[in-house]
């Protein structure tokens, strides 16, 4: 029986990714939300500390979000890893996880633009620990906007999905004709066809911005953006970068 071949980056990640989730589980029967200590914020909120660009690609919100990151970072993230080799791949993972969160934020601070006039309000949103009460000391909003601006203030970002995306992209650029098998789709198809769909999905996710829609759609974006132009750059330099593309 052939053993299951996981290279080294991809493992380690998948043991981090795993153990931080286990760990916010355990806490939180604690009391203590590792999300808002480990997820990012809004760079303008009280709650925004400085390694949250880093740690929040390690962070998820619950199984399904944790299971279909990794089952992506191993099926995708593996053949990345044994052909760019561990140092490019890291590299490769860690930037299009940090453009994720630049998207996100940038979209952010355009959203808190529009409703205060400024992307940076001191103390804007107060909150009390002590009560678990959030309240916004701006004044002129209504309820939504108030709303609206507090959840900017107040929401982590959680995951490695923007990362993921890059992956994504990286992968139905440089194996365009590989057959996925997608679910609730019956045939496989070619990743040429369905990575710029789901990409087309979450810009309209994420322009709609539908009500009950939780989901950080800019990130993912920023991420497959990022892992696009990686992709471009990385091939300019090394005319073998596409050889095993069919």
């Amino acid at each position: 029986m052939n053993n299951i071949y996981i290279p080294p980056v991809v493992k380690n990640l998948l043991i981090i990714n795993i153990l931080f989730f286990l760990a916010t589980l355990y806490f939180e029967t604690k009391g203590i939300r590792l999300g808002f200590t480990l997820g990012a914020f809004y760079f303008d909120s009280p709650l925004a500390k400085p390694w949250q660009p880093l740690t929040y690609m390690f962070m998820h919100g619950g199984w399904a979000h944790i299971f279909f990151n990794m089952f992506a970072l191993y099926s995708f993230g593996t053949l990345l890893e044994s052909r760019w080799g561990a140092k490019k791949f890291l590299t490769f993972y860690l930037i299009t996880g940090l453009g994720a969160l630049a998207l996100q934020l940038g979209v952010q601070a355009f959203e808190t633009y529009q409703l205060t006039g400024a992307v940076v309000n001191p103390g804007a949103v107060s909150i009390d620990f002590a009560s678990n009460m959030v309240q916004s000391n701006v004044k002129g909003l209504n309820n939504e906007q108030l709303g609206k601006l507090i959840e900017i203030y107040t929401t982590p970002m959680v995951g490695a999905s923007g990362a993921i995306f890059g992956l994504l992209v990286a992968f139905g650029m440089l194996y365009p004709n590989a057959e996925l098998m997608i679910m609730f789709i019956p045939v496989p198809v070619k990743a040429k066809y369905i990575i710029p769909f789901y990409i087309l999905v979450e810009l309209f996710l994420g322009v709609g911005q539908f009500e009950g829609d939780s989901v950080a759609h800019y990130a993912h974006l920023g991420g497959a953006l990022i892992g696009f132009i990686l992709v471009k750059i990385w091939k300019d330099k090394n005319t073998n970068f596409y050889n095993y593309h069919e």
